[in-house]
C-alpha cells in the first residue's frame, strides 16, 4: 500500500495524489451487492435536506456483516476488496458451511488467512470477542455500543481504540478521538486496527475528482448577496463580520448540540475536548 503522487504536469496533476491500496479483487460478491438508487439530496417529500450532492459516479452497496454472529465457524479470507461507500476495504470470508460474507478488512489481514468469531478466541488479527475477553491495551476496532446489535464504533479507515481498564460489568474504551466510555464488556470488538492507514493523506487536487464522488459546487456565503445569505455583502472583500452561520442564520462553527440530558452520557467519563 501506498501513496501515489503525480508530476505537475497540469495544475490538476500538482496537487493530485491517490492511494493504491493491496486490493485482491475488483468486483464485488454478486450475492452480497445490489444497486444504490441516488437521492441527490433529497427526503421522501422531492426537497433538498443535504446540499451539494448529486452526480458522481454509480456505486454498488455492499452487505456488511457488523454483528459477527457466526459463532466458533472458521472463515477463510478470499479476498480483499474497495468499497466505495466508506474510507476501509472490506474482506470477503467464506465460513466452512458454505456462506459467504463480507467484514471491515483489518490492517494486515492477507488472503487465505482464517479467522473466527467466538467467546474465547485466539488473540490474532481478524478474530471477534467480546471484551470482557480481550486484554489490556490490545488495538481493537467495530466495537458494538449494545450487545449483538452490530459493531458501531470504530470503522474509518486506520481507526482504533484500547481498553485501559475493566470495572464490573464495563470496560473503560478510549476512542480515537480521545473521549473515554464505558461500554458493556458483552459487546463485541475485532482485533487490529481499520485497513487503509493512508486513506487521510491523499490530496484530491482537482474540482472533478470531488464531482465523481457526487460532491457539487459549494459557494461561500461571504461571496453572495445579503439577499442570498447573512454574510452576505458589505464593500470590496469583506469577511462576513459576524459568527459563521448557515443561510438560515444557524450557528455553523463551535455551536453545540449535543443534548445535555442525553441517556447515555453518563457512560462518557470524559470527553473528548
Amino acid at each position: 500500500m501506498a501513496t501515489k503522487k503525480y508530476k505537475p504536469t497540469s495544475p490538476a496533476r500538482r496537487f493530485y495524489s491517490v492511494n493504491k491500496p493491496a486490493v485482491t479483487r475488483a468486483k464485488p460478491e454478486k450475492s452480497l451487492s445490489f444497486s444504490k438508487r441516488k437521492s441527490g439530496g433529497r427526503n421522501n417529500l422531492g426537497r433538498i435536506t443535504a446540499r451539494h450532492r448529486g452526480g458522481g459516479h454509480r456505486k454498488k452497496i455492499r452487505v456488511v456483516d457488523f454483528r459477527r454472529d457466526k459463532v466458533d465457524i472458521p472463515a477463510q479470507v478470499q479476498a480483499i476488496e474497495y468499497d466505495p461507500n466508506r474510507s476501509a476495504l472490506l474482506a470477503l470470508l467464506s465460513y466452512k458451511d458454505g456462506e459467504k460474507r463480507y467484514i471491515i478488512a483489518p490492517d494486515g489481514l492477507q488472503v487465505g488467512d482464517t479467522i473466527v468469531s467466538g467467546d474465547n478466541t485466539q488473540i490474532k488479527i481478524g478474530n471477534c470477542m467480546p471484551l470482557a475477553n480481550i486484554p489490556l491495551g490490545v488495538e481493537i476496532h467495530a466495537v458494538e455500543l449494545t450487545p449483538m446489535k452490530g459493531a458501531q464504533l470504530v470503522r474509518g479507515a486506520g481507526l482504533s481504540c484500547q481498553i485501559l481498564a475493566k470495572e464490573g460489568k464495563y470496560a473503560h474504551i478510549k476512542l480515537p478521538s480521545g473521549e473515554l466510555r464505558l461500554i458493556d464488556s458483552r459487546c463485541r470488538a475485532t482485533i487490529g486496527k481499520v485497513s487503509n492507514t493512508l486513506h487521510s493523506s491523499i490530496s484530491i487536487g482537482k474540482a472533478g475528482r470531488k464531482r465523481h464522488m457526487g460532491v457539487r459546487p459549494h459557494v461561500r456565503g461571504v461571496a453572495m448577496n445579503p439577499i442570498d445569505h447573512p454574510m452576505g455583502g458589505g464593500e470590496g472583500r469583506s469577511h462576513g463580520g459576524r459568527q459563521p452561520t448557515s443561510p438560515w442564520g444557524w450557528l455553523t462553527k463551535g455551536k453545540k448540540t449535543r443534548k445535555p440530558n442525553k441517556p447515555s452520557a453518563k457512560f462518557i467519563l470524559k470527553r473528548r475536548k
